[in-house]
């Protein structure tokens, strides 16, 4: 890692477009009708639409540091249709079940695009779709499984590509296969998450900030500064769910990494391609994603440290050095022509993980706590459908509607398993990783389209099997 290289400081997304300035904490005891925990995607747009369908509730969103201070502000920019757990709840609930979740997340996409035009806020989209490549026989294998697999789910607008057609695309070294969807965009995180806060306030939503929430239970969400009292107390904490008091093995707190490089000269675009803007990712077990910024970078991520003993999360997104120059590695090994390249930010952040990584939405009826969450690294677009789907079951529950398409889906009120206690959680996650990479590396050198034996064992353990 580069002396140069800004390490921590939240993101380079907030490097970029500027941390804002803080709203103020709950003066004390209040009301609402509406609490929501948690000021990221997922509590920002539950407020959104639970506003725009009754605009005479109260709503009160509490965060304990700045809106988007979390995943939010920390990801890959990556608006794509991927949902965690569709096919679990296919083997639970139906293959027809299934297929209506899918397709309400390719319809998410657009929903995203669409509210954030209208609502005037320029998170720097370009709707490039995702682009996976495979660069190993194993990875052509699974890249093709996985096709068919989507195709199978209805999404018939999907493509394959072979290697001359990939390298049109993007010129990643030895890739022998790529596919594309339509359903995915690039975005600039924190543009988006700003942008969304000052919306929601602007509806008559009350923000408080720099309070954070100890422990919620029924009409209650407790504070340092005063309790809020509200006929429904929404969680949306994702990784950070682990810190509320009796959250402490509800969902893991899975850690990943992100680099992003100078900007690039035009020269060196030209020696990769890219001008489709797709997202990109690829078809390994501990797998890469990455974008082209807007402003000429390219922000790359992946799993570091992948777990913090105790579900502990960082405080500013500091990265191991190490970690930078693994994530580093996996740029040079796609693109040779940018070995000199510099790496001017490295961040990291927490995503949730539930232990069947299966994201859910719930609202328990019978004492009015709901939460969303578990997206496994797929918020970014998954936060809004889960949003519009509390919206529904809040406004279900207190009469104001029947069902909905959404309150019908598979993972509506999911009941998932506790995480191992200590140090089990910890050995079984650091475990997991440590066999991924160890099966990428087999496949590199073994060139079987068989994949490894490893991972499958590691999937297993994972409970993702």
């Amino acid at each position: 890692m580069s002396s140069s290289t800004v390490n921590g400081g939240i993101s380079f997304w907030y490097a970029d477009d500027g941390i804002p300035a803080p709203r103020e904490p709950l003066p004390g005891d209040a009301s609402a009708d509406v609490v929501i925990v948690g000021g990221g995607y997922t509590g920002l747009w539950t407020a959104y639409y639970l506003k725009k369908a009754a605009p005479f509730l109260r709503i009160t969103v509490l965060e304990q540091k700045f809106c988007g201070y979390g995943a939010s502000g920390r990801n890959g920019g990556w608006l794509y249709n991927g949902i965690a757990g569709r096919d679990r709840y296919a083997k639970l609930h139906g293959r027809e079940a299934a297929v209506r979740l899918q397709k309400a997340m390719n319809d998410t996409v657009d929903e995203v695009v669409r509210v954030a035009a209208e609502e005037g806020v320029d998170a720097d989209v370009h709707q490039g779709g995702v682009l996976e490549v495979a660069y190993t026989p194993a990875q052509l294998a699974r890249l093709k499984a996985f096709h068919e697999h989507e195709l199978s789910y209805g999404e018939k607008d999907r493509e394959l590509y072979g290697a001359r057609e990939t390298a049109e695309r993007i010129r990643v070294v030895d890739a022998v296969g790529s596919g594309w969807t339509p359903h995915g965009a690039r975005l600039h995180p924190v543009k988006l998450v700003k942008g969304l806060a000052a919306v929601v306030e602007a509806l008559g939503v009350t923000i408080h900030e720099g309070t954070p929430v100890t422990e919620i239970r029924p009409k209650h969400a407790v504070t340092p500064y005063g309790t809020v009292r509200a006929p429904y107390v929404l969680r949306c904490t994702e990784g950070f769910t682990a810190s509320l008091k009796g959250q402490k093995r509800t969902w893991l707190p899975m850690n990943s990494s992100m680099i992003a490089t100078e900007r690039l000269t035009d020269a060196q675009w030209e020696s990769i391609g890219w001008e489709g803007r797709e997202t990109l990712g690829d078809m390994a077990h501990a797998y890469m994603y990455a974008q082209r910024t807007a402003d000429g970078r390219i922000a790359l991520g992946g799993r570091g440290v992948p777990y913090r003993f105790g579900s502990r999360t960082d405080n500013d997104g500091r990265t191991q050095p190490a970690t930078v120059e693994a994530l580093r590695e996996i740029l040079v090994r796609f693109f040779p022509s940018l070995t000199g390249i510099g790496v001017e930010y490295a961040w990291s952040g927490v995503l949730g993980v539930p232990r069947d990584w299966c994201a859910t939405v719930t609202l328990d009826r019978s004492t009015g706590l709901g939460w969303a969450g578990g997206y496994v690294g797929s918020g970014v677009a998954t936060t809004n459908l889960a949003a519009r789907t509390l919206r529904d079951l809040v406004q279900q529950d207190s009469g104001q509607s029947g069902e909905t398409e959404l309150t019908g889906l598979p993972w509506v009120n999911h009941q998932v398993r506790k995480w191992e206690p200590e140090p089990f959680r910890w050995i079984g996650v650091h475990g997991m990783y440590a066999t991924y990479r160890t099966a990428d590396r087999r496949e590199l050198t073994t060139h079987s389209a068989e994949s490894s034996r490893l991972a499958r064992m590691a999937d297993r353990v994972a409970g993702r099997g």
